[in-house]
């Protein structure tokens, strides 16, 4: 079957001026990424501030232009259409953006808001479309009266159901959430989250999920994909990725979430990582995360590990130190109790 999405060595990188010089660096935001969604599938895109993700996700609904690689929607290989030729493909991706305020115009009413998509691919007439909007409000746990307020009237919460329904109006084969909860109350976000898992089993659109939340996308995704420094490190299912990580960044990113269970957090063992993350500007050679690497050899400096099978075809991971088994490098010099909540 013709996955939804596939994403195959997706460059973007951007020109910045070097110092008071005319010279220019260049930034490598995205570095070779390679991924795939299949229809029905929720996929996480994990890491940390400026690993990446949100470039990836730009990218794909190409709001900014990939400097290479290729990006297929339904099989159709987006990155050399026109602006004329990808409009008509415009309606099978959507996206939901991470600030509910400035994502919103705030010279239009939620209900123009929500119809612009619509009325922009010329779908129905005005009745229709506005009982499609009514019906939209009803699905996302919106008061279909609530048509006739402003964005500014409205809680984060409120107006971030109002970008739901946007994108899901014309009912798009995929939808991009590029961090939907992070701007919003932590009551808030567990609301917004069932809601996004109940309307993609209801509706069956894949979905890109971008978060910094490791326990939002570990309850939505299918499988996850981990990003560092512009590049995925590690990709598997949910399951296997919380339970048995196999790239060192990866299982120091899951000692990090927290657990409902006090005595059960006071027991965990934390693992600090030294530093920041490289600059983008001039990466480390070799493996990009040697350098906060606690268990680093000489070697992964010299080459840069590829994205390779370690338990099969599901789980692939980037990593020198992975044993021949597949075995996970044990990270020790770093590791402390976590202190009590």
């Amino acid at each position: 079957m013709t996955p939804v999405l596939e994403v195959t060595d997706l460059v973007k990188h951007f020109r910045v001026r070097s110092g008071l010089g005319d010279s220019t660096a260049v930034v490598r935001a995205v570095d070779g990424v390679s991924l795939r969604i299949d229809r029905g599938e929720v996929l996480g895109l994990v890491g940390e501030s400026g690993s990446g993700k949100s470039t990836v996700a730009k990218c794909i609904m190409r709001l900014i232009e990939p400097t290479s690689g290729t990006v297929r929607l339904n099989g159709t290989d987006i990155t050399g259409l026109s602006r004329r030729q990808f409009r008509a493909l415009r309606r099978e991706v959507h996206m939901v953006f991470q600030d509910p305020y400035s994502s919103l115009n705030p010279r239009m009413t939620c209900g123009q808001i929500a119809e612009e998509p619509l009325r922009h691919h010329r779908i129905g007439r005005r009745v229709a479309r506005s009982e499609r909007v009514g019906d939209l409000f009803e699905k996302v746990g919106l008061n279909p009266q609530m048509r006739a307020r402003y964005p500014h009237e409205l809680s984060g919460g409120q107006r971030q159901r109002v970008g739901l329904a946007r994108a899901l109006a014309v009912e798009p084969s995929l939808l991009i959430a590029d961090e939907p909860i992070s701007a919003l109350d932590v009551s808030v976000q567990a609301s917004i989250v069932n809601l996004l898992l109940e309307l993609q089993q209801d509706m069956g659109f894949s979905c890109l999920f971008v978060a910094h939340d490791l326990a939002a996308v570990e309850f939505v995704s299918d499988r996850i994909a981990v990003m560092y420094l512009g590049k995925i490190v590690e990709t598997t299912d949910r399951q296997r990725l919380f339970a048995e990580p196999r790239m060192p960044y990866t299982q120091a990113l899951l000692s990090a979430v927290p657990v409902p269970d006090p005595v059960e957090q006071r027991q965990r063992e934390r693992i600090l990582l030294p530093g920041e993350m490289p600059s983008p500007i001039n990466p480390p050679s070799g493996c990009s995360f040697r350098t906060r690497c606690p268990i680093a050899e000489p070697q992964c400096a010299e080459a840069e590990p590829l994205l390779a099978e370690v338990d099969g075809d599901a789980h692939l991971a980037a990593c020198h130190l992975i044993g021949p088994a597949g075995e996970a490098p044990k990270i020790r010099s770093t590791v402390e109790r976590a202190p009590p909540p």
